[in-house]
């Protein structure tokens, strides 16, 4: 793809940072995608007889990858040799298994002192939920954000991206980087409970604010950013495809009427709520009455807030992410490029590498300890 970035290996700001991951689904790979594409070693410790993911499982890029069977003692120890070279330890297992499989927070620390023991579950490590099994879908049921999201009939799920990777994998980067800065402090390091409920509560704080002030009902679709004003939302056009509308501000409805062509008369509904129904019936109907592209050529680009819906076999083909290369090839499939983005350090894809138990005991990673 035209524009791609490129970085040399290991240049990223967490470069010399060791990561050991316990192999595991959904936040906990991505939040070590992350953190391998930021510079950091991360090596995963997978199940015997594990098959080794294909070029498509993006959230398992950028890693060394060992199998072992942590219930075998000898293989046990030499994945805490492991650990003990490490500056973090990432698992996402329920509560008490890796007490159970003796490679829990006290012994990893009693060995380590300075290591950073990030747990990450939907539920976190106490609770009368802790041990009960999950999706994303349940954990954000459980926090008011899947009540709030969708039309007016039914909540919607929104992907696994709320839970998963928002209010998981992102707490999850968070909590480790903090702990790290600490354990810089300090010299000793901790354990970190990331529950997908707690980040996704947290994610909520703008609307559990609002919804005490009365700026936020718990009806869907009635709400400023739920679709339920007329001028933020989606809409269909005239080849059944959709477009996205955000002018929230009234300069940007202004400068959005005006770009549309929206009559005089319907340009001054922007504040008065008892207009929306009447106004957004009056959206509907202009945007159905051209193309996307069409839309598109008389908006895209401008103060009007506007964006066409795009699918993902689209979207990276975009002018916008073509110039700044958020998609990039790797290992012959499309990837996400690594985010954010770093002046003096730059991100990169890093290689997945294959290797044996022994062979990284023996070698103790790649370099001596600073």
């Amino acid at each position: 793809m035209t524009g791609a970035r490129k970085a040399e290996p290991g240049s990223g700001p967490l470069t010399g940072l060791r990561v050991v991951e316990f192999a595991g689904l959904g936040p906990a790979p991505f939040a070590c995608m992350m953190l391998a594409d930021m510079g950091a070693q991360v090596l995963t410790v997978d199940r015997s007889g594990a098959k080794t993911p294909g070029a498509t499982r993006i959230t398992q890029r950028g890693r060394r990858r060992v199998q072992a069977d942590l219930k075998n003692p000898s293989e046990r120890e030499r994945v805490l040799a492991m650990v003990d070279r490490a500056d973090v330890l990432v698992e996402g297992f329920r509560p008490g298994v890796m007490e159970r499989l003796e490679l829990g927070p006290e012994i990893a620390s009693s060995r380590n002192p300075r290591l950073v023991y990030a747990r990450m579950t939907g539920w976190g490590q106490h609770g009368p939920l802790a041990q009960a099994a999950g999706h994303d879908i349940n954990y954000i049921a459980l926090t008011g954000a899947l009540h709030a999201i969708g039309p007016a009939d039914s909540p919607v799920p929104p992907l696994n991206l709320l839970g998963d990777y928002g209010g998981g994998g992102l707490y999850l980067v968070v909590g480790i980087l903090a702990a790290l800065h600490e354990a810089r402090r300090s010299g000793r390091g901790q354990v970190v409970d990331v529950a997908i409920t707690d980040g996704v509560v947290n994610l909520m704080a703008q609307f559990i604010g609002q919804s005490q002030s009365g700026a936020f009902t718990e009806r869907r679709s009635s709400n400023q950013l739920d679709g339920g004003t007329p001028w933020y939302g989606v809409y269909r056009t005239s080849d059944d495809q959709h477009v996205s509308l955000g002018a929230i501000e009234p300069a940007f409805f202004a400068r959005f009427c005006e770009l549309a062509g929206l009559p005089q008369a319907l340009r001054d509904s922007h504040a008065n709520r008892s207009q929306w129904p009447m106004l957004k019936t009056a959206l509907q109907d202009l945007f159905a009455s051209r193309t996307l592209a069409e839309w598109c050529e008389r908006l895209e680009g401008t103060d009007a807030c506007f964006s066409p819906v795009l699918p993902l076999s689209q979207a990276r083909h975009h002018a916008h992410h073509r110039a700044r290369a958020t998609f990039v090839e790797h290992g012959g499939a499309i990837h996400p490029a690594p985010a954010p983005r770093f002046s003096l350090t730059p991100a990169s894809i890093q290689p997945n590498v294959e290797t044996s138990l022994a062979e990284v005991v023996e070698a103790l990673w790649t370099d001596s300890p600073e």
